[in-house]
């Protein structure tokens, strides 16, 4: 499955890069996180647990970065492993703008293998489209905190603890990249293709 979108973010291009780039706020950024470890600035573990229905699926989830230009570009690849399921996922982003404003432009790949995998995508785009959501709208969080302590002179704080999900992520600028639709049909214009390779 596909997904791209874009946000905008209130503070300097400087200031997103520096918590795109940060392991430990990166992890932050991810559902239901119980856990990471950092390698180095470019290889970094993850152990979450992803909400998927009644239940969730917890898997350990290995990042590296591939890719960057700073402070305007990085590509990330994930792979992640969990009880029925396997995960594969390509990301990347682009920054863009001056003074005080940054867009962002974000595209993903994701894959799901095994059991989970098995649900058919009308079940998991609407999961995967909450999820994306919460991501964009815990990172407009940090980077306001981030640009908050910038501008008084403090050292950046600690990122947050993963907050409630929210309703889903149309209102975080989710696009389409194919015109299909699914039923039941996600909130908001978001919808996604799936890899037939």
């Amino acid at each position: 499955m596909k997904v791209e979108g874009t946000k905008e973010l209130a503070a300097p291009r400087e200031t997103v890069w520096k918590v795109l780039n940060d392991p430990a706020q990166m992890a932050q950024l991810m559902p239901g996180v119980e856990g990471f470890d950092v390698e180095d600035d470019r290889h970094w573990q993850a152990k979450v647990k992803i909400p998927l229905g009644l239940g969730g699926l917890r898997m350990t989830i290995d990042f590296e970065k591939v890719e960057e230009r700073a402070p305007e570009f990085a590509q990330l690849n994930a792979k992640g492993n969990g009880v029925g399921a396997m995960l594969n996922m390509k990301t990347q982003f682009h920054l863009s703008g001056d003074g005080s404003h940054t867009s962002m432009r974000w595209e993903a790949d994701v894959k799901l293998a095994g059991p989970v995998g098995a649900m058919g995508q009308r079940i998991l785009q609407p999961i995967i489209n909450q999820q994306v959501g919460n991501v964009l709208a815990a990172l407009e969080r940090q980077v306001a905190a981030a640009a908050g302590s910038e501008e008084a002179g403090e050292a950046p704080p600690k990122p947050d603890e993963p907050h409630e999900p929210q309703p889903d992520g149309a209102e975080e600028g989710i696009h389409p990249i194919s015109p299909e639709t699914y039923d039941p049909d996600p909130q908001g214009p978001t919808h996604s293709t799936e890899d037939r390779d």
